[in-house]
């Protein structure tokens, strides 16, 4: 049996807006789907298409496990997340695939609720 990479990523439609989690194995491909509105459901009702933040493993599996953790994750730790990595809220599909930027969108930034980090794993 051949091991597939998979990708875990998170997108939104604009800076502090939306969020969508999935899982890929092939990022550019289903970036280009989210784009283009070919992904039914909650991505394209909101409009949901620029790449914030994505992981990648050697195994699909191992990325689907990822994936399902960062779903059970509340909101504020998701843009942890994402700051962590990408604290301009740059679309990566521009700046590391080579997509074509979006049109803006003015946000106003809405302050994240204090913590203490991420959660730990529940397993």
């Amino acid at each position: 049996m051949e091991r597939r990479s998979g990708t875990v990523y998170i997108l939104a439609n604009r800076k502090q807006g939306a969020l969508y989690t999935g899982v890929t194995s092939n990022l550019a491909g289903r970036i280009h789907q989210h784009r283009m509105g070919e992904t039914p459901g909650f991505a394209t009702r909101y409009g949901i298409k620029r790449l914030m933040w994505f992981e990648q493993h050697w195994d699909i599996a191992e990325a689907i496990v990822r994936e399902t953790q960062i779903k059970r994750w509340n909101r504020a730790w998701k843009i942890q997340l994402i700051e962590k990595e990408n604290p301009d809220w740059d679309d990566l599909a521009v700046k590391l695939l080579g997509f074509e930027p979006l049109p803006g969108v003015a946000v106003v930034r809405a302050p994240v609720s204090a913590g203490d980090g991420f959660p730990r794993s529940r397993e």
